[in-house]
């Protein structure tokens, strides 16, 4: 049995719906002064993540990076080479010891900041630049602990200015086309979704201090970018660390914050193995290494069972200690259908199934649907994208941040969607360290999240 989709319908009521977006009236203002055709940034962490939110910001003649703050030397200087190579102004720098930033932040010809700096400071910097009149777009992560949820939301609320989490993986191509199909009904109601971070990070986890990646087994002081402080985490923490990538795209799809929201959550974890086994095996290890008798408290697989106010549930798995393939292992099932990623993110690839139109107890080759439901902001915007980090994702974004703000509109993820994705890891802590223990999720919206509409991907010019 075939059914037409009629694609023609659906995008013009998405845009319908776009334009409409301009006109709601948010409590925040996603700009912070009248330069409507140029947006003035600010970078507060300019390492190896950062670095690609700055080619993303020195591609566009739209924006002006006017300083960046980063007590690292090595990574401004990078930074600094890469500004130069886009021929723009070199920005003023802030790297005078960890809050050099907040003299960023004391200036009045700054419209916005982009946080990338690690965990830790992510809502501590984002409260202090939002206080400071400026919007925020906040690399991800999971909170340090529930109050920072509460903190960002209420900063945003008292300043009326956007928060804006910067989450790429929400607009990865095949994501955005079954974000596509499931706006169409295609796989009927949803009922389950599933996601995570399924990567291995040991290389990222532990280097020589000069290089990442599989180059070392130090960490801290002794490491490189992320393992300067990223590992530490993994000694002191065990919880689901890194929700946001998983939850990110299952929450769009169910319209989170948006008439409807998370309620509660379980997690348990297996014992921790991963991280000693590879420091013992490593080349510049051994048995006898100082980080192999460490005892790590990250488990190394995690699974955060969530339930949802209008029944949907969602699993997250975090497996990053493990020798494994990249694979974010995302799956949307419904009444009618399901969609399936078995091979890390490849638009063409995957696993689907419509109980209306696939043969009964078969596979269907996603390329057809993918390419005929192919979002419409991937195809308007594909050759910007070519260039951009992780696979074009990042173009998309930032694209949105910058367009939103110049359009004076809201964010299409907002302070709501922070508070909520980072929420997961300090209840995921509690949960785990409860035995599996279910913990209620807050509704950071405080009620607002009955009569929102959903507005992510009903656009296709950000």
């Amino acid at each position: 049995m075939t059914i037409h989709y009629d694609r023609r319908k659906f995008l013009k009521q998405t845009a319908i719906a776009g334009a409409g977006i301009a006109l709601l009236q948010s409590p925040f203002k996603s700009y912070a002064s009248e330069h409507a055709t140029k947006v003035r940034v600010g970078m507060i962490a300019i390492g190896m993540r950062g670095q690609l939110h700055l080619s993303e910001m020195l591609k566009r003649n739209d924006v002006e990076v006017i300083a960046m703050a980063d007590p690292d030397k090595q990574m401004m200087a990078m930074a600094q080479a890469l500004v130069k190579q886009f021929n723009k102004k070199a920005p003023v720098e802030y790297s005078n010891g960890n809050h050099d930033y907040r003299n960023l932040l004391k200036r009045d010809d700054i419209d916005a900041v982009i946080i990338a700096s690690p965990w830790e400071w992510h809502v501590p910097q984002g409260v202090e630049a939002l206080n400071a009149g400026k919007i925020v777009g906040m690399e991800v992560c999971g909170a340090i602990k529930l109050q920072d949820c509460w903190d960002i939301v209420h900063a945003a609320e008292k300043n009326k200015l956007g928060v804006m989490p910067l989450e790429n993986v929400c607009y990865r191509r095949d994501i955005m086309a079954v974000h596509n199909m499931v706006t169409k009904g295609m796989f009927g109601e949803v009922l389950h979704l599933q996601g995570g971070y399924q990567h291995d990070l040991r290389g990222v986890l532990f280097n020589d201090g000069v290089t990442p990646y599989d180059s070392g087994a130090e960490f801290g002081a002794k490491g490189y970018s992320e393992a300067k402080w990223r590992t530490q985490h993994y000694v002191d923490r065990n919880g689901e660390n890194y929700p946001t990538h998983g939850l990110g795209p299952a929450a769009m799809a169910v319209n989170i914050n948006r008439g409807n929201r998370l309620t509660r959550l379980s997690s348990v974890a297996t014992k921790s193995r991963g991280l000693n086994r590879y420091i013992v095996n490593h080349p510049k290890g051994g048995a006898n290494h100082p980080n192999a008798k460490i005892k790590y408290k990250q488990g190394d697989i995690v699974n955060t069972q969530i339930q949802t106010a209008n029944g949907e549930t969602i699993l997250l798995t975090l497996d990053t200690s493990s020798p494994r393939p990249y694979n974010l292992g995302f799956r949307v099932q419904g009444t009618n259908g399901l969609w399936e990623d078995h091979h890390a993110g490849e638009f063409d690839k995957g696993m689907l199934h419509f109980e209306d139109i696939s043969a009964k107890h078969t596979w269907d080759n996603p390329q057809k649907f993918m390419e005929e439901n192919d979002h419409p902001l991937w195809k308007r915007f594909e050759k910007d994208a070519e260039n951009s980090g992780h696979g074009g994702m990042d173009f998309f974004v930032d694209n949105a941040f910058i367009e939103c703000i110049k359009r004076k509109i809201e964010f299409p993820m907002d302070v709501y969607d922070l508070a909520t994705w980072y929420a997961i890891t300090p209840l995921s802590e509690k949960s785990i360290a409860m035995g599996g223990q279910v913990q209620g999720i807050p509704d950071f919206t405080n009620g607002k999240w009955k009569s929102r509409k959903p507005i992510f991907g009903l656009s296709d010019e950000y």
